[in-house]
């Protein structure tokens, strides 16, 4: 009789840790997923980031590239303006000079 009761409590031990193992394992099971999901959705966010940065980026070199370009547009009409005057200067003198020379 006593052996019986022994084995009757070994089954039942039996099954309370089958059943704790199955729980134990959904549990650990869940953890896992939860924590997959959570390292995709931060490295989907940090993706994303990234993204937008690299977008930042872009605008900005691309509105920079405008303001030099329209800057060495506005020095090379400055430079053409300045070297039609120094024609036109040349010019004259180079007429007063001539007109000097016929006078004399």
């Amino acid at each position: 009789m006593r052996n019986a009761i022994f084995a009757g409590f070994a089954i039942l031990t039996a099954i309370s840790l089958t059943a704790c193992s199955e729980k134990a394992q959904d549990s650990l099971e869940n953890a896992g997923a939860a924590i997959s999901n959570d390292v995709d959705s931060t490295v989907d966010h940090a993706g994303d980031r990234i993204d937008n940065g690299l977008d930042r980026a872009g605008r900005a070199i691309n509105n920079g590239a405008e303001r030099v370009g329209a800057t060495t547009d506005q020095a090379a009409r400055d430079a053409d303006r300045k070297a039609d005057a120094a024609k036109r200067n040349v010019g004259e003198s180079l007429e007063k000079a001539g007109n000097d020379l016929k006078n004399e």
